[in-house]
């Protein structure tokens, strides 16, 4: 499963990109609108895309089929590599289908039940991203809701991929793994919270205890 850091901010992405195990980015106007309001949206999208390459998806905010198709035109325009992000609605749909026919890749959003993945795989999106957090907030059963999409792709052999966002903490990237979510867009807190453990640290520190005290012996030696 490939994860992927869900942020605007330049800072913890270079971060990440820096680790070696991040393989793109996701982003939404809530996010850049909390790092900077005034942030000139163009740049940061390329600062960021130049940072880590590989998956960016870029948000549409219209909510008429013909607005997506506009915005989608011109985000292209300065940024061929863009996956355009859609809402899951039925004017989304309609511009999923067309953004799909021109061979421009799609990332369906804001998906909380099967019925809704399978009508975007249907409309030719090219990531489904299924909302984990969000779906526990109202006792939906994330974990049971992604297992079954997933179960269901694997029938269907499906070419759509899956993506696990709104992850809220580890647990949730374990769960994302465990059914077969082809990525986890995860927030950076929760991916450096991924990376700690209590026994690592006192593992190193113990080693480093034990090198130290080997140099200072070494070193009464050697008078």
């Amino acid at each position: 499963m490939e994860l992927y850091v869900d942020t605007a901010n330049i800072g913890h992405i270079r971060h990440a990109a820096s680790l070696g195990f991040i393989s793109g980015v996701t982003t939404n106007p809530s996010l850049l609108a909390k790092e900077d309001p005034s942030v000139d949206v163009k740049q940061r999208i390329l600062e960021i895309h130049e940072l880590v390459g590989g998956h960016l998806s870029v948000e549409v905010i219209s909510t008429d089929t013909k607005g997506m198709l506009n915005e989608a035109e011109e985000i292209i325009s300065w940024f061929p590599q863009a996956t355009i992000k859609i809402p899951m609605i039925p004017d989304g749909l309609a511009a999923t289908k067309e953004l799909s026919r021109q061979n421009i890749p799609t990332n369906v959003t804001l998906v909380f039940s099967t019925t809704q993945a399978l009508a975007a795989n249907n409309a030719g999106a090219s990531y489904v991203s299924f909302f984990m957090g969000r779906l526990d907030d109202i006792a939906s059963g994330s974990a049971q809701v992604l297992e079954e999409a997933c179960e269901i792709w694997d029938i269907h052999g499906f070419e759509s991929l899956i993506i696990a966002a709104s992850i809220r903490h580890p647990a949730h990237v374990v769960d994302s793994a465990l059914a077969g979510a082809d990525i986890a867009t995860v927030p950076y807190k929760v991916l450096m919270q991924c990376l700690k453990h209590p026994l690592t640290d006192a593992g190193l520190q113990a080693f480093l205890d034990d090198y130290n005290k080997m140099q200072a012996e070494k070193k009464k030696l050697n008078g």
